[in-house]
């Protein structure tokens, strides 16, 4: 992987002997962030976490402090408090955009204030503000999160750093989102928020790290508590890091105990959760920054405590053991390997990826078929073709061709994605009569990359049947995006951290990768009146891995839910749970995120209607997310304006990387590799032969990073060099039809990449394909319109945001839909392609590209918040 980093020299940046243990100073002086302190409290299988970070403003002037740092994915942020100056200002949770522009108005002001931001499911941003010379500012952020459990261990996993991603895409010429070390891009509008500069390795450490941690296992009977990467000590319930330890890896605890099965029931009053204030901390201002409390559109932690009705209202947290594993055989399998060897990959985790994709293929029988995927720059196949048979051949050719891989190149993931989803969406007709079959797709990444919501919007509408694992390898890995996709795909994710760790973390992977023992759950309420569409995915039951659902109800505290499913072998099956009150503090919250989670992944496949509804639920249960934020505003006036001087922290090199002194900065506007990979074949053919050449590669393309084009799209024609003149010297997208153009634009208005001539043989090709489609069943004729959606939206951005290829689009987004008529959609896609194909300019829905411009033009100079989607 080759990623953006900008590091600190030692010429720039030494020791200070003065500045306490391991500061360090730079040519304006020490860097700000002096303590991060950790607090968790484990409480069966909740965690409650607080996080403390201190700030030292060591300069002569006013300074403006910006942090970078990851916290668990499925956190839900509850608090957020800023001490300084013996006050303290609780923060206050509003729209996002209303909360930046209230801090940008109180630094104006001179006027101290921080802001906590979500940039990520698990990459976030404090800013602290107007901070006077040589004075301290404590920031404060209060969290709970759910604990996963499988095969009796719970794990607490607690990021440190965030790691250096991957950055995609063309860069934007308008003003960068953030100060980070990566421009801003068409595929990650945002990337100065996700990239702050590294330090490089051997500084000592300039931060000083606590953390502890207390066990409650609630009478679950913990047989034993186990520390992946860190050195600890244990005094009781307690275990506290060791001193010296560096904010570089993951903190990982797993605690084996025992869980069973059972049905929470909690009150929205016995679920506030807000912590007495830690001893020591000055008295509070009172009623928050203004004497008041919140106004409309805001909230603190703790929210309403029933509907708009006044019926009481809470929260279920339904826990079901899965039933005995059936030994019968499994049903066949197709499986699409795809494994990461981008640079970032280099070193321990390369290995273990290699030996983690060998023991997959192990996996498989005579009955399955499967096909193993490596990308970086370029996507490699083990075979020529399809999908082969898991023969004993097949199987020893596979392991062949992964013992060859080593780390290199870039991560494009959009494309190799794609490939691997055409190749499970491939019809059985060599199968006639044979038995339904599981389509399983195992991603092995350490999942670096930062256009985590443009591939998420491009594969999840396509995912259909298929199941998606994926295996997380790294000790700062990237899992808010690795469990997004498994969640989009009804999969597992599995975290492997260390190379003494794959062994126990493949044997979960196995039982994953086969049926599940329950499928097509849902859950049928007694007694008990659940709010409609407040529930979780159920999703399946699989071996060892405990059903956990959770949601909202109203009224009494009583009832009981039962679960019903379906057995491998086609059998009913169903289970009761017996409800009873209970006292959870974090069981609001953490059901508000999930569903938030939930909303937000919705969101990123393309439904834009959802953001009042995510915007509303963040701040009536008091949880951060992706469209709000806390802001923290004092009184007090503390300078005569606004900071004189920013200092974006930089960060420690994650643990186990090899990062060189000069790294690239990136590949960004590369008109070839900025959206689209290469697709060779290794393993048919020696080095050098026809079958090392790019499939799907172009005349005039440059190797190796010609583009490739997953059917069913067409083959792509050749771009243009990038025009010359570009600010900074950076390419910009071309004129006409290139792959680099081809996919939306982030964070900004549609901006015409070509005319209607430009994609007319696009256009002309799809209309031909969708001829040739008209002979197939109807699920695959309505799966292929739903496919075609998102080509079209593409191709309607880029000629300047057509109407009549967007509105489309939208409606055919829905032909899956049994209540959508498949002829109609059919006849208009069949009526618009040959509108615009024939050269009219115009079609029946709306106009052609001029009018696009127009609209653009209109709009020039108003970018959207980067934390929307275009």
């Amino acid at each position: 992987m080759t990623v953006p980093i900008t590091p600190l020299r030692p010429e720039e940046c030494r020791p200070e002997p003065h500045a306490g243990l391991g500061a360090l100073e730079t040519a304006k002086g020490n860097l700000p962030l002096e303590s991060v302190d950790v607090t968790a409290r484990l409480t069966g299988l909740v965690a409650g976490v607080e996080v403390v970070q201190t700030f030292r403003n060591p300069f002569d002037v006013s300074l403006e402090a910006t942090y970078v740092f990851p916290l668990p994915p499925r956190a839900a942020v509850t608090a957020f408090r800023m001490e300084a100056d013996d006050r303290v200002i609780d923060g206050v949770l509003k729209e996002r955009g209303q909360a930046r522009a209230d801090y940008d108005r109180a630094l104006a002001e001179g006027r101290r204030a921080a802001i906590a931001e979500e940039d990520r499911p698990d990459v976030f941003t404090i800013r602290v503000g107007n901070i006077a010379p040589r004075e301290r500012v404590v920031v404060r952020l209060t969290m709970s999160q759910p604990l996963p459990y499988e095969d009796g261990a719970a794990e607490f996993r607690f990021p440190l750093v965030v790691a250096p991603r991957y950055i995609p895409g063309a860069p934007l010429s308008e003003p960068a989102a953030g100060d980070g070390v990566a421009p801003d891009t068409d595929a990650v509008p945002d990337a100065s928020r996700i990239s702050p500069p590294v330090l490089l390795p051997g500084f000592p450490s300039p931060v000083r790290l606590s953390l502890t941690t207390t066990v409650d296992s609630a009478g679950l009977g913990l047989r034993e508590v186990r520390s992946s990467l860190h050195e600890v000590e244990r005094e009781g319930d307690t275990i506290t890091l060791r001193p010296g330890e560096r904010l570089d890896r993951d903190f990982i605890l797993r605690l084996a105990f025992d869980a069973s099965s059972s049905l929470a029931l909690v009150p929205d009053t016995l679920s506030d959760g807000a912590p007495d204030a830690p001893d020591g901390v000055p008295e509070r201002v009172p009623g928050g920054p203004a004497g008041r409390g919140p106004r409309a559109g805001e909230t603190t932690a703790g929210g309403e405590a029933g509907d708009a009705s006044g019926t009481p209202e809470g929260t279920f947290v339904l826990t079901l053991l899965p039933p005995p594993e059936d030994t019968a055989r499994s049903a066949p399998r197709d499986v699409v390997l795809l494994l990461d060897r981008s640079g970032s990959m280099t070193g321990w985790k390369m290995v273990a990826a290699r030996r983690a994709a060998a023991r997959i293929v192990d996996t498989l029988t005579r009955h399955d078929r499967f096909a193993v995927l490596s990308f970086d720059s370029v996507v490699e196949r083990a075979f020529q073709g399809g999908l082969v048979e898991g023969t004993d051949r097949n199987r020893y050719r596979a392991v062949e061709h992964l013992a060859r891989l080593g780390a290199r190149g870039g991560t494009e993931m959009l494309a190799p994605l794609e490939e691997a989803l055409r190749l499970l969406g491939e019809r059985d007709d060599d199968l006639p009569g044979g038995p339904a079959r599981d389509r399983v797709l195992v991603l092995v990444t350490d999942g670096q990359v930062g256009n985590e919501d443009e591939i998420l919007e491009r594969v999840g509408p396509r995912l259909g049947g298929a199941r998606v694992h994926t295996v997380g390898i790294d000790r700062a890995v990237n899992a808010g995006f690795l469990g997004r996709l498994a969640l989009l795909g009804s999969g597992r994710c599995e975290l492997v951290e260390s190379e003494d760790r794959l062994d126990e973390a493949m044997e979960h992977i196995h039982r994953r990768i086969g049926s599940p023992l329950v499928t097509d759950v849902s859950v049928r309420a007694e007694g008990v009146d659940l709010v409609p569409g407040t529930v979780t995915h159920a999703g399946s039951l699989y071996p060892g891995v405990p059903l956990v659902v959770t949601g909202r109800y109203r009224g009494r505290a009583a009832g009981a839910l039962t679960v019903h499913g379906r057995t491998t072998d086609g059998r009913s099956w169903e289970e009761r749970a017996e409800g009873r009150p209970a006292r959870d503090g974090a069981a609001r919250a953490v059901w508000a995120r999930a569903h938030l989670r939930t909303l937000e992944d919705r969101y990123a496949v393309g439904d834009r209607s959802l953001e009042q509804q995510i915007i509303d639920i963040s701040l009536r249960f008091g949880v951060l997310c992706r469209f709000t934020a806390f802001v923290a505003v004092d009184t007090h006036v503390t300078s005569e304006g606004a900071p004189e001087h920013r200092v974006l922290q930089p960060v420690e090199p994650p643990s186990g990387w090899e990062i060189p002194a000069a790294m690239p900065m990136m590949v960004a506007g590369a008109p070839m590799m900025a959206r689209m990979a290469s697709v060779t074949s290794s393993a048919e053919a020696a080095p050098g032969t026809a079958a090392d050449a790019p499939i799907g590669a172009v005349s005039g393309a440059v190797a190796p990073s010609a583009p490739f084009a997953a059917a069913p799209p067409p083959p792509l024609s050749p771009a243009p060099p990038p025009a010359s003149g570009a600010p900074g010297g950076r390419a910009r997208p071309s004129r006409g039809f290139s792959a680099g153009g081809f996919l939306s634009h982030r964070g900004s208005e549609p901006a015409a990449l070509t005319d209607l001539d430009g994609v007319r043989p696009l256009l002309t090709e799809e209309l031909t394909r969708l001829g040739q489609a008209e002979s197939l069943p109807e699920r695959e004729r309505r799966r292929y319109l739903a496919d075609l959606a998102s080509r079209l939206r593409v191709v309607g951005q880029m000629v300047g945001g057509h109407p009549g290829l967007l509105a489309l689009a939208a409606d055919l987004d829905k032909a899956e839909w049994a209540e959508s008529s498949l002829d109609d959609l059919w006849r208009r896609a069949v009526d618009l392609l040959t509108a615009l194909a024939g050269g009219s300019g115009r079609g029946e829905h709306g106009t052609g590209h001029g009018e696009g411009e127009h609209s653009s033009a209109t709009e020039k100079g108003r970018r959207r918040p980067f934390w929307k989607r275009s």
